[in-house]
């Protein structure tokens, strides 16, 4: 009795799957606040050099002014006369602000604008930094301590970098710690996400994990900038966003263990025991030779893959056999496709004319409907369809904005700009969110920790390209959405590379990961295939199965003959049963 089967007697679907499905869509909320404070922090209203003449005018009267100058924000005026007014040669000490709805941000407050801008930019780099090192780190601790401790301390470092970042007024303290915060990033989602998978049902993952991400992410993004709102500070909204991350700490009772994991840390004892409180808060009753039969089977697996003297999988396993390194190597290229085209898509739009709060929102509304057609094809299709084909819409919906922006350079149209920019988070955010759950039931077991990690550390690290990709568009300026279409259409193609996960046992070794899929042809999608001739999963249960049988028969030359001659005659009979099925 695999993983998959004795879940499913302990309750696949049921009480204890709801509990860690709200507490996934908890976690998207928090990270959806913690991941853009950043932005939130730095917003920049329309500014403009203080003068004492300016003091009882209008925000218009005051931009008529200033629009004869080419930097009206940090062109500083000696004199107003009337029409006629008269530059100093002094820098700006000091600004007058038209706050969006009164909301007063760090730049404002610290006056980091004009030339003390790049402050704030050093802040956000180092917040990046901060969550590839992160990134890496808990992705490697979740593999040797378990993923609901490097969970909570990943969390409680988001929440230590961001409430201690209410408290900065220089820029060492401010970028030491948006460093720490940054440590957080990803991990303290993905991780969880990791949990929820591998304790519910197969064919309830999409609906599950896609309609969390769907409801809550973008419930979280759209409520992100009217908090702020109604905070007015920067300072109360960082308190606001920081000490709900705090509640994460009581998941530690009870969110159970990873059990696969547990499995892969030969602790069988640990696994079985989170297996029976998953059944006892489900009501469901597993007989003690259920699980005794499992524990066989995860011990004669451990035995066939080399026992207890065999070295725990690292993240280097995954490249030593060919289809292994393959499948990584295209799960790291297109984390970096997504990953880059994402964060140069939101760059490319910035000042178009539109409240930068209002925008947020608007953007955020594409994060529902992705996740809903997620579940409405993914199960269709497969994941390795769905990938493929965001990636592809992904591209063209870029290509057609880039267009549009070109074209209109100097007189933008603001509602079609905002149109096509939520036609490329859509795309994008199918992408992303498919790539997510395909990368993790991909990664085997034993390595999805630090496989996820390095995953997502290869999309930051691409990510730091998309201002030099952008900035070839003061040359020609299609050109950044040419280089976009490219790559987002490369990722579709090499996505037609990996195998189908789609109601798949998930490799939990690197042997079966090396398996899993193989035989499988570039065009196969499980829409275009009746259910009896699909046998693109069939390596790895002839792997399973031949090492099962071996083992029984080992036993039966052990001289334990009476207790184990009914294994050798079970496993010759599955076999036998499942040649008759095929033919």
């Amino acid at each position: 009795m695999d993983f998959d089967q004795i879940l499913a007697k302990c309750g696949d679907f049921n009480r204890y799957q709801f509990m860690i499905l709200a507490l996934f869509g908890f976690i998207n909320i928090i990270v959806s606040m913690h991941y853009f404070t950043q932005t939130v922090i730095s917003f920049v209203p329309d500014h403009w050099c203080y003068h004492e003449k300016l003091v009882n005018m209008t925000y218009k009267e005051i931009a008529d002014i200033y629009s004869k100058f080419d930097n009206p924000s940090c062109t500083r005026l000696a004199d107003i006369d009337g029409p006629n007014v008269t530059v100093s040669t002094q820098e700006c000490e000091r600004w007058i602000y038209n706050y969006d709805f009164g909301y007063r941000s760090m730049n404002t407050e610290l006056n980091w604008v004009c030339d003390s801008a790049y402050k704030a930019r050093i802040g956000q780099s180092l917040f990046f930094i901060g969550s590839v090192v992160g990134t890496l780190f808990y992705g490697l601790l979740s593999d040797k301590i378990g993923r609901v401790p490097a969970l909570i301390l990943s969390n409680f470092c988001g929440f230590a970098g961001d409430f201690s970042t209410i408290f900065t007024k220089s820029v060492a303290t401010f970028t030491l710690c948006r460093f720490i915060s940054g440590l957080a990033a990803d991990t303290n989602f993905y991780l969880m996400y990791i949990i929820v998978l591998e304790y519910i049902r197969p064919s309830m993952r999409t609906l599950g994990l896609n309609m969390a991400v769907g409801l809550f992410y973008c419930l979280g993004l759209v409520f992100t900038p009217w908090l702020a709102v109604w905070a007015g500070h920067w300072q109360i909204y960082l308190a606001c966003t920081s000490l709900p991350i705090l509640l994460v700490v009581l998941f530690y009772f009870v969110v159970q263990e990873s059990a696969q994991w547990l499995v892969t840390r030969n602790d069988i004892d640990g696994a079985i025991m989170r297996l029976k409180r998953v059944a006892r808060f489900n009501g469901c009753h597993v007989t003690q030779a259920d699980f005794d039969e499992f524990r066989r089977h995860c011990q004669m697996t451990r035995e066939m893959q080399g026992g207890d003297d065999k070295k725990h999988a690292t993240l280097l396993d995954m490249f030593k056999t060919p289809r292994m390194r393959k499948n990584t190597l295209i799960l790291f290229f297109k984390s970096m496709v997504i990953t880059l085209c994402y964060d140069a898509v939101s760059r490319n739009v910035e000042g178009m004319g539109i409240s930068p709060f209002i925008m947020f929102s608007l953007s955020a509304l594409a994060v529902l409907p992705s996740s809903i057609l997620l579940v409405l094809l993914q199960d269709r299709i497969g994941r390795k369809g769905m990938a493929s084909g965001s990636l592809l819409v992904g591209g063209l919906f870029t290509v057609a904005a880039g267009i549009a922006i070109a074209y209109q350079q100097h007189s933008h149209n603001a509602i079609l700009l905002a149109c096509l920019t939520i036609a490329v988070r859509f795309g994008v955010a199918i992408s992303y969110e498919s790539g997510s759950q395909y990368a993790t039931e991909l990664i085997p077991t034993c390595v999805r920790g630090q496989g996820v990690a390095a995953v997502h550390v290869a999309g930051f690290a691409a990510s730091f390209l998309a201002p030099y990709i952008l900035w070839l568009g003061t040359f020609f300026k299609a050109a950044p959405s040419i280089i976009l279409g490219v790559l987002f259409f490369a990722g579709s193609f090499v996505c037609l590379l990996l195998p189908e996960t789609l109601n798949r046992s998930l490799p939990t070794t690197i042997e079966e990961g090396e398996v899993f899929g193989k035989g499988e042809r570039m065009f196969d999608f499980p829409c275009l295939q009746h259910h009896d001739d699909d046998d693109s999963d069939s390596e790895m249960e002839k792997y399973k199965r031949k090492h099962s049988l071996i083992d029984a028969k080992q036993q039966v030359e052990s001289g334990n003959y009476n207790k184990r001659k009914q294994s050798l005659i079970d496993a010759d009979r599955e076999e036998q049963a499942l040649k008759d099925a095929k033919h």
